[in-house]
């Protein structure tokens, strides 16, 4: 989250938000947002998401909750957006050009995945969820023209300039290098859609056989084998180079693309795209830790992201070194 949001954000707009749905402020716990305010609302089984629209327009954050509802209308198990006391489904808090919106959404039922059912079984049901959306994504046209999700360039263009230090010259020539070899690939209706793009195991439940998907803040029009290659980024450890760990890759990989073929038909020419979309997501993720995080204090899970971070991107190092061309 960028400094300038945080410091707009006070009670007053968390007050605000809560007044919308009748939430009282005493029923909610904060939870670790990266780029929203999110807020557990307990016993009511509610989750309540804050943004600014520096990052989100309320147009945008509309075609974001239409786009989940009609993936749960055909049988995408997603959690959608509660209305409020005013039957609105997005709440604008504030007038002017900069402003925050609040959404409602329902609490997904489960648990996150434990570590020893993290396995063949999920991973194969992640794939036929993504499959499916994929396909829906085919059909898609939004309920009213104003609800339009941005484009996958709109987002990154020009935030290495923005949000690197000036010695790291070489890490914004690669990433914008990437930007433009990125843009030359081919667009049709069968590769190129509406995804999610933030599909890891930190943003869904597992409920028996079903998982339940949230936090669609990062959906856009992108090619379907980029939201397949994040979906394998946040699977692998950051340092994805040994033999047991490229075997786990190639692991999830095939059974993630065997659920996934049993619900959409994706040319398998596109895999060999993915260490393009890795590196995307890589360089991004490196610039946006250092827009949003103080780099002396990372947790854990950054920490190990960054560490030696910068050399493998100007090396050229794949973030997951196996063959593609062969899942």
């Amino acid at each position: 989250m960028e400094a300038s949001i945080r410091a707009q954000f006070g009670d007053d707009v968390l007050e605000e938000a809560l007044s919308r749905w009748g939430i009282e402020r005493k029923a909610v716990r904060e939870l670790d947002g990266f780029e929203s305010f999110v807020y557990d609302c307990g016993e009511r089984e509610l989750m309540v998401r804050i943004s600014h629209s520096l990052r989100r327009t309320s147009a945008q954050i509309g075609a974001e909750i239409d786009w989940i509802g009609f993936l749960a209308a055909n049988d995408v198990t997603a959690c959608t957006a509660v209305p409020s006391e005013r039957g609105e489904l997005v709440e604008v808090l504030g007038t002017g050009d900069e402003y925050f919106t609040a959404v409602v959404f329902e609490k997904a039922p489960g648990a996150p995945v434990a570590t020893g059912e993290w396995g063949p079984p999920v991973f194969e049901r992640m794939g036929r969820m993504m499959g499916r959306m994929h396909a829906l994504a085919k059909q898609y046209v939004p309920a009213h023209p104003s609800f339009v999700r941005y484009q996958w360039y709109e987002d990154i263009t020009g935030t290495a300039e923005r949000f690197l230090p000036s010695n790291e010259r070489a890490v914004i020539d690669r990433f914008n290098a990437l930007l433009t070899k990125t843009h030359e690939l081919p667009i049709d209706d069968d590769t190129y859609g509406l995804v999610h793009l933030d599909f890891h195991r930190g943003n869904f439940f597992v409920h028996g056989d079903e998982i339940w998907l949230f936090d669609f803040d990062d959906c856009q029009h992108t090619w379907f084998a980029d939201d397949i290659a994040i979906a394998l980024f946040y699977a692998v450890p950051h340092d994805c180079s040994s033999a047991g760990d490229r075997e786990f890759a190639r692991s999830f990989m095939g059974h993630f693309l065997e659920g996934y073929a049993a619900e959409n038909d994706l040319n398998r020419a596109w895999l060999s795209r993915i260490p393009m979309f890795l590196a995307r997501r890589e360089m991004d993720l490196y610039i946006v830790i250092h827009r949003s995080l103080d780099l002396d204090n990372l947790d854990p899970w950054g920490a190990g992201f960054m560490r030696e971070r910068r050399e493998k991107i100007e090396s050229e190092v794949p973030y997951v070194d196996i063959d593609f061309g062969s899942l």
